[in-house]
């Protein structure tokens, strides 16, 4: 998780909206206009908002476009203030969407902070309090996580929730009502908020972000369409890197999760598939062999809580070219969890002259990284399982030779 900032000596009031049901239910008022910038506190910001479908709109944008860019069911909050509606991914893409939304959720947050520093007493906020909380929340790395968006009937307004930081699996929430003429209320619910209710209805749940600073498999193909040669450039399409010579493409053909590696709270679960080796190894002498130098393979693979034990089609090169003097490879899967930089060193080999030598290879993962399987493969090994199922602690994968 990123660390935030955080702005002493506040505390949120959750001033009820229009049409409020029962204010005994909500927390109660501190007096300070400007909420703590923390998951709980922009939790219960938003849960004050007079939203309508058209946020609700604006958000599941959003989140079906960083979906189709090959991330989670997310909103950045750097992009909800920046370019409404546009998801993780697409920028750049596309000019922002803002003119498409009414009263986008920028202006609402924009209009309620404002609201509440000109009706307070104290002198303990002004507009410029505002702006520069507006900027923090911006720049914080939070997000609006909208597990199984997918299934939302387009009325249902969402309740909202925030990330409790432990393995908890329920956590308080607020519930926003929309009344016959369209007037939002909001009140606590008044059960704990689960997974279980994800599914049932619209969650929007206040996080933090862990995988928009990489490129998703997605983005990769976009950026590479003819797959390139190996190394951290490996989708798309194989094709020959050089003319000539007798090698094959090591495809990793679909992936499987298993098991959920967090709290569903945190999201999809990323994992990162990394394979160390010699591409297109062809020396003939051990002198040659001081010309090739080991390289290694990896990517993201965003796996989402609804697609547990779903067989996810990838096509994505592990190896571009296969060679018979190939002999093992080192491979790595991990789910990210974040922390210091670390790595796996290990040797791979390969063959000449009927020798076999060996290359060490540096694998890098994060400390607090889950590694779901890690070990040394063989060229029979790939021979072998060409093309079925092969497990790998938490997931399973199939890899072809082509």
């Amino acid at each position: 998780m990123k660390d935030f900032l955080f702005l002493s000596c506040l505390c949120l009031t959750l001033t009820c909206v229009s049409g409020c049901t029962d204010p005994a239910e909500l927390p109660a008022p501190s007096g300070a206009p400007i909420p703590p910038l923390t998951l709980s506190g922009v939790a219960q910001l938003f849960s004050e908002l007079p939203l309508s479908l058209d946020q609700v709109r604006e958000v599941r944008d959003a989140v079906t476009s960083s979906m189709a860019h090959g991330y989670d069911e997310e909103y950045l909050m750097s992009d909800l203030f920046a370019a409404p509606g546009t998801g993780v991914g697409e920028s750049g893409e596309a000019p922002t969407r803002a003119s498409a939304y009414a009263h986008p959720l920028r202006d609402l947050l924009r209009e309620r902070l404002t609201e509440r520093v000109r009706t307070r007493s104290g002198g303990d906020g002004t507009e410029a309090d505002v702006e520069a909380f507006l900027g923090s929340l911006a720049a914080s790395g939070m997000q609006i996580y909208w597990p199984y968006a997918r299934s939302w009937d387009g009325v249902t307004m969402p309740l909202i929730t925030f990330d409790p930081e432990t393995a908890a699996q329920a956590n308080i929430g607020y519930e926003i009502q929309l009344s016959a003429d369209g007037e939002a209320s909001v009140r606590r619910y008044p059960g704990e908020v689960t997974e279980e209710t994800a599914r049932r209805r619209p969650v929007w749940v206040i996080n933090a972000n862990d995988d928009s600073g990489y490129l998703s498999l997605e983005q990769l193909r976009r950026r590479d369409p003819s797959w390139g040669q190996g190394g951290r450039i490996v989708v798309g399409g194989a094709s020959p890197t050089r003319s000539g010579g007798d090698f094959r493409t090591l495809i990793l053909k679909d992936f499987k999760m298993k098991q959920h590696y967090d709290s569903w709270f945190q999201g999809a679960s990323e994992f990162w598939v990394k394979c160390g080796s010699v591409q297109g190894f062809n020396a003939s002498t051990e002198a040659e062999m001081r010309l090739f130098q080991p390289t290694v393979t990896d990517f993201m693979i965003s796996v989402k809580r609804e697609q547990l034990d779903q067989t996810l089609p990838f096509d994505a090169v592990i190896i571009s070219e296969w060679t018979d003097q190939l002999d093992s490879f080192a491979f790595l899967v991990t789910e990210d969890d974040g922390g210091t930089r670390t790595s796996w060193k290990v040797d791979a080999t390969v063959k000449v002259q009927s020798k076999s030598y060996g290359f060490t290879l540096d694998i890098p993962y994060n400390q607090r990284d889950d590694i779901v399987w890690r070990g040394i493969l063989t060229s029979r090994y790939f021979e072998k399982y060409n093309g079925e199922l092969v497990h790998f602690g938490g997931v399973d994968a199939t890899f072809e030779l082509r």
